[in-house]
């Protein structure tokens, strides 16, 4: 059964289902939502959790052995499987369509994947999963929606401003969740509930002495790899989480990718939420990259996340610079 991020609160509540998979391509509220069943799981009984990241030569069949280990000898787990590309191959395609209908004894399974194209919903595996358990389709906000949710948002802090407020911030962020929230975060700490006036927000949004990770993406995006190199530097030395400037990048990467198998006109870039003063310079991206040099940038993010995470001894910081650079280098020289 498919519902909307909005009723998964409603439904934790009610019972756990023993299967959910979240989609979308919004990491940010992916992330939420997954968040939103980990804790509901831990309350029920899931002391453990056991993740998997499905990439490169993932075992599949080491999978269903650790699944079934599980339901015969530890605790009530939650299996969390993670599928960056939403492409489990025809091995993984076997075992999902098993997992729906063999749920792993008493253990709790989350699958998290990124935005699935019709094709992929209508798929056997997908058919499956979205029939055994609950899934929780994550959709764009997009730019007319955008002071709504910020709205949204600013309401659980107990705080409220403006429209003009809302529609600065919006301007700013662009359609960014991650830093939407970010600035939503700032004011909260910066200022007491209750409403602000539209200085105060201009204050504290319009702070830009700090680099930030989409300043990087822009520098990648523009083909300025010495700025490149001085951003991740002064993020860096400012303690930022690589978690946060990987996300940037992948987002970026995988829109460009995304939008060098269509036609990137004008009204294709709107649908993706790429504002009109943006366009211009996606097209000059698309233009300079070639698409297979996308394609192994989306596996080589894949490989970074897995140093971030402890899993890979070489230094992600590094991995990240000389991917950026990568892409910019001139076509000839990758």
């Amino acid at each position: 059964m498919r519902i909307k991020p909005e009723q998964l609160e409603s439904q934790l509540q009610k019972a756990m289902a023993h299967l959910y998979v979240v989609f979308g391509d919004e990491p940010l509220l992916v992330e939420e939502s997954a968040d939103q069943i980990r804790q509901a799981a831990r309350q029920t009984g899931c002391a453990e959790r056991d993740i998997h990241h499905v990439e490169g030569n993932f075992r599949w069949d080491r999978l269903k052995e650790d699944s079934m280990a599980l339901s015969l000898f530890s605790q009530r787990r939650l299996i969390d499987i993670r599928i960056p590309s939403g492409k489990p191959g025809t091995e993984g395609s076997k075992y999902l369509q098993t997992l729906a209908n063999q749920p792993a004894g008493d253990n709790i399974t989350l699958i998290t994947l990124p935005k699935l194209d019709k094709a992929t919903q209508n798929s056997k595996w997908f058919s499956a999963l979205e029939q055994a358990g609950i899934s929780i389709g994550v959709s764009a906000v997009t730019p007319t929606a955008l002071p709504r949710w910020l709205a949204d948002r600013l309401a659980r802090q107990n705080q409220s401003t403006t429209g003009a407020a809302l529609r600065l911030i919006s301007e700013k962020v662009e359609g960014n969740l991650l830093a939407a929230q970010q600035e939503i975060n700032k004011l909260g700490l910066q200022y007491p509930a209750g409403p602000l006036r539209l200085e105060q927000v201009q204050d504290a949004v319009l702070d830009v002495a700090r680099f930030d990770a989409f300043q990087l993406a822009d520098a990648l995006l523009s083909n300025q790899p010495q700025r490149i190199v001085r951003i991740l530097a002064g993020l860096q030395s400012e303690g930022e989480a690589p978690t946060l400037v990987l996300w940037v990048i992948t987002k970026e990467i995988r829109l460009l990718r995304q939008l060098s198998d269509l036609s990137p006109s004008p009204r294709t870039m709107r649908e993706l939420g790429i504002w009109e003063s943006r366009q211009a310079i996606y097209q000059h991206a698309l233009q300079r990259i070639d698409p297979a040099a996308l394609h192994a940038a989306l596996h080589q993010t894949a490989a970074i996340d897995r140093m971030i995470k402890g899993l890979d001894s070489r230094e992600p910081w590094l991995e990240i610079e000389q991917l950026l650079l990568s892409l910019c280098a001139p076509r000839a020289a990758r």
